[in-house]
């Protein structure tokens, strides 16, 4: 997929096979599969197909990638579904763990959601690790929306920590995956592209100027 970063995913309009890469490989696949089970009919989720030791199969689900909607100037209408769907999400006692429109689909029409997608990361945990993550997505990839987070802050349903608290789970997450490219490649791309973000991150200030 266009906006991958640790695993393949392929499909053929009706099924999408995605094969997990890296450290923890298995349990990333067993967490994602068991999470889109119990979510389904919950909240807007792929339906499983299969399961292998390295593979999990999911339906096909139409609709448009957050990040391209961005791109095409929507921002307001995806920054605002992000932050509704995230307060449904969380209202269930669940952190998704990289969550942001670069993990969801959407009706081009309404802007309604059609599929968070990703759970590999999922886990009972602190609702300010999602609120963090999507607001690291846009500063990091689409930083000329970044005044436009507001409406993302605005429409979910729950608490916004203040900025120092989301910084601080912003570079916690930038460690995270700093040690996974560490232990999957080291020395390689993903180690030195993580080291470097996690420096940008823990610089950044709350205000952009443009």
């Amino acid at each position: 997929m266009k906006h991958g970063y640790t695993n393949s995913t392929v499909g053929d309009g009706a099924l999408v096979v995605k094969c997990y890469q890296g450290p923890e490989a298995a349990f990333r696949l067993t967490t994602e599969s068991r999470y889109l089970r119990r979510l389904r009919g919950r909240i807007p989720v792929p339906r499983v197909h299969q399961v292998t030791p390295t593979s999990l199969t999911v339906r096909f689900v139409d609709g448009r990638h957050g990040q391209e909607l961005l791109d095409e100037g929507r921002a307001i209408e995806v920054l605002t579904e992000c932050g509704r769907m995230l307060g449904r999400i969380h209202r269930l006692g669940i952190v998704h763990g990289d969550y942001g429109p670069q993990n969801m689909l959407f009706d081009p029409s309404t802007f309604e959601t059609t599929a968070v997608l990703d759970w590999e990361w999922a886990h009972p945990g602190r609702p300010v690790e999602d609120l963090a993550w999507c607001e690291w997505i846009v500063r990091s990839h689409h930083p000329e929306h970044v005044q436009l987070l507001p409406h993302f802050f605005a429409a979910y349903d729950g608490p916004v920590p203040p900025w120092e608290e989301r910084r601080a789970a912003m570079v916690a997450r930038c460690r995270d995956l700093l040690d996974f490219c560490t232990r999957w490649e080291p020395g390689g791309p993903g180690e030195k592209l993580w080291h470097d973000r996690l420096e940008i991150t823990a610089a950044w200030t709350e205000h952009v100027t443009t």
